[in-house]
């Protein structure tokens, strides 16, 4: 125990020191300009997790200590999946709703309104590294005050569930940060507060890295967290509690006043852990206002389904392809990155081959093919490493290109790259990295780590190749993520994996294609129904060439109004759905026009699409119907009265149960961290791992 806990220690020290190098969220304002600082007062953030998803509730408020008006930028990094449908701007002490208008007409309404000197404020997303919120005027003297929220789902993997509240940008768009300069704190007042409500027993809640936090345990299903710039808790170890960092009623009526400046330039990052030894299940949250007219009104719903663990242990010798950038981007790390490579080297076994693959504005087969595992081979590529010196570009398609060529069809393969993704050299189109990994019969892994990584592309590139992607944060315990991912390297996977639901008029299925699951991993589904009664689930695929099929039978409700968000959460995964077809088959006019016409409908933020915040009159002088006002009003009374309730099961499979055997956990079986676990721990822990560093492990399984 202690011995875990001084490594886990080291390496999030090792991140934290780190993190200090990368962009943060915070207010902008032009580089080398003339204009003031703005201030960040207060920064509240409130978090709830049910249902299978997490609303995110941001609160802050801007002060402007000068004697002339400014405009407020705040930048702040995209989360994961997060679909933005609600936003509020104060006008004249009143919160006004903003609506979601087509992104070049929102700022040209804003940009309008700010020069006739009205009140106006707007979201615009940028691609896939930020939200921008622009606010004008923010007039001499004065505050103003904005609330966002944004949706997203809840994922569990192998027993264990992760919400990360990002605040590290990332740092990788070179020209915006020449452009701007931040201001990230937050001088007055500082909370972060999470309410998690589960259908299935709880554990344990943990923030590696925020100690201050207080953790209280309601029930076996029911936590809150709180955690602020106001309050300091004891000195206590969470190994030494009676629940892992759960504070005594003393301490929890004890708190010590602090007077911290909040810092917005480290991610919150929360876990929960499910109780051992759970059922596998399907879950499933419904949302659909009856009619009389049976058939004629949609209903919504989420199926997530957690199969059993009955994928098998894989147990033979690998190949091992290391692809290393080497670009100027990597001077002053690049000792580190080679102490890595020899501890993961280190570890491979006399069963075992290797092959390094170094790109910066080309690629370089730099350990001439394959070579045995052996002292004399992994010291002298290790001495030809350490003589070597990083410059150039990123050329990260090259880099890829040789490391999938050559390999031996009777070998299982993984292949390690280390990159952040954005690749700035040769071929930079999402498409070719797609046909590429078309052409070879890999799995492609990825660990994304760092909020401005291209996550859309490392995410299509181990979509297309039947692999998985895993997000990690500064703030992370890296060694559980390892094992998280470990646990799927060393474990068959449930391939061409198909959903099909008889019985009712059921559409809009998303996602279309499954592809593969793997070991722990769940399955999240969203559609439409148009008639309640019962209906057939039914999930199949192969294993090793055999096939596998689960089967049960739920009822669809004809009434059910406690989940009105999962009309957003479709329509998110949807807009998803048809960004990934343009990705494959590029930019059609159509497809685009889908995705508008989508984000418009359910009021949701896109890369097409903004939110506009203007005086209630403006809206109506400007023709913009007040949609997503309704809308917003009609999920805040859900998520009162939800609040009011006791914690509801989602389970629906009671009656037959889809899956024979518990859901998988770290403790019932695989997990140990192999060669490219150790070569991720070595990089932390030597300094490497920032937010620019993407580690990908591709592996032929069974």
């Amino acid at each position: 125990m202690k011995l875990s806990r001084l490594l886990g220690a080291a390496l999030i020290a090792s991140a934290l020191f780190l993190s200090h190098t990368v962009a943060a969220a915070g207010l902008l304002k032009p580089a080398n300009g003339q204009l003031p600082d703005l201030q960040i007062r207060q920064h509240h953030v409130d978090v709830v997790i049910e249902d299978g998803y997490a609303t995110t509730t941001v609160e802050q408020v801007f002060h402007n200590p000068h004697s002339q008006s400014l405009e407020a930028i705040y930048s702040f990094p995209v989360p994961a999946k997060a679909a933005v449908g609600e936003f509020l701007y104060w006008i004249n002490g009143q919160p006004v709703i903003g609506e979601v208008v087509e992104k070049q007409r929102a700022r040209e309404v804003y940009e309008q309104q700010k020069e006739a000197g009205q009140q106006a404020a707007l979201v615009e997303k940028d691609a896939y590294k930020t939200f921008d919120i622009s606010i004008a005027p923010v007039a001499p003297q004065s505050d103003v005050r904005i609330r966002l929220v944004y949706l997203q789902p809840a994922h569990v993997d192998t027993g264990i569930g992760r919400y990360v509240y990002p605040l590290e940008e990332g740092g990788v768009d070179e020209v915006k940060l020449s452009f701007w300069e931040r201001n990230e704190q937050v001088l007055e007042q500082f909370s972060f507060d999470l309410t998690f409500r589960s259908s299935y027993p709880i554990d344990a809640l943990r923030l590696p890295n925020h100690s201050s936090a207080v953790i209280q345990k309601i029930n076996d299903k029911e936590w809150k967290l709180s955690l602020s710039n106001h309050t300091a808790t004891s000195n206590i170890e969470p190994d030494d509690a009676g629940v892992e960092g759960v504070m005594s009623e003393q301490e929890l009526s004890s708190p010590v006043p602090v007077t911290a400046v909040a810092t917005l330039d480290q991610d919150i990052l929360v876990y929960w852990r499910h109780a051992e030894g759970l059922a596998a299940s399907l879950d499933m949250v419904v949302y659909r206002q009856g009619s009389e007219e049976s058939g004629k009104t949609k209903g919504t719903f989420m199926l997530t389904l957690t199969p059993g663990d009955d994928l098998a242990l894989l147990n033979a010798g690998r190949d091992w392809v290391f692809i290393l950038d080497i670009s100027g981007s990597m001077q002053g790390k690049y000792a580190t990155l080679v102490e890595g490579v020899r501890q993961g080297l280190g570890k491979l076994g006399p069963q075992d081959r290797f092959r390094v693959v170094m790109f910066n504005n080309r690629a370089i087969d730099f350990s001439g093919g394959f070579q045995v595992v052996n002292t004399e081979s992994v010291n002298a590529l290790l001495t030809r490493l350490e003589n070597f010196q990083p410059d150039g570009g990123t050329n990260l398609y090259a880099g890829l290109k040789m490391g999938l060529n050559k390999l031996d069809s009777d070998r299982s393969a993984a292949i390690i790259l280390v990159t952040d993704g954005v690749a700035n050299v040769g071929t930079t189109e999402k498409k070719a990295f797609i046909k590429l990994l078309e052409q070879r019969d890999v799995r492609l892994f990825t660990f994304i780590m760092g909020n401005s990584a291209n996550r859309p592309l490392l995410e299509s590139m181990t979509q297309v190749s039947n692999g998985f992607a895993m997000a990690v944060s500064n703030a992370d315990d890296i060694v559980g993520q390892l094992m998280l991912a470990t646990s799927k390297m060393t474990h068959q996977s449930l391939r061409d994996v198909e959903l099909k639901i008889k019985g009712q008029r059921v559409t809009d299925v998303t996602p279309a294609t499954i592809g593969s699951l793997y070991r722990g991993k769940q399955l999240i589904v969203f559609g439409h129904y148009w008639q309640a009664g019962e209906i057939d689930v039914q999930l199949t695929g192969t294993v090793g060439g055999e096939l596998r099929q689960y089967q049960t039978h739920v009822s669809l409700p004809e009434n059910s109004t406690e989940n009105p968000e999962l009309e957003r959460l479709w329509a998110f995964a949807e807009i998803e759905h048809l960004q990934a077809q343009m990705d494959y088959f590029g930019v059609n006019a159509d497809q685009e026009q889908a995705i508008t016409d989508v984000a418009l409908e359910y009021g949701l933020v896109t890369d097409y699409t903004s939110m506009l915040v203007v005086a209630d009159e403006q809206f109506q002088q400007l023709g913009i119907a007040r949609n997503n006002q309704a809308r917003v009003l009609t999920e805040q009374i859900a998520r009162e009265q939800r609040q009011q309730q006791p914690v509801q099961t989602n389970r629906v499979d009671q009656s037959q149960l889809m899956f024979n055997k518990p859901s998988a956990g770290l403790g019932s079986g695989g997990g140990a961290i192999g060669p490219w676990g150790l070569l991720l721990i070595g990089l932390v822990g030597l300094g490497i791992y920032r937010s620019k560093t993407i580690v990908a492990v591709n592996h032929k399984s069974a």
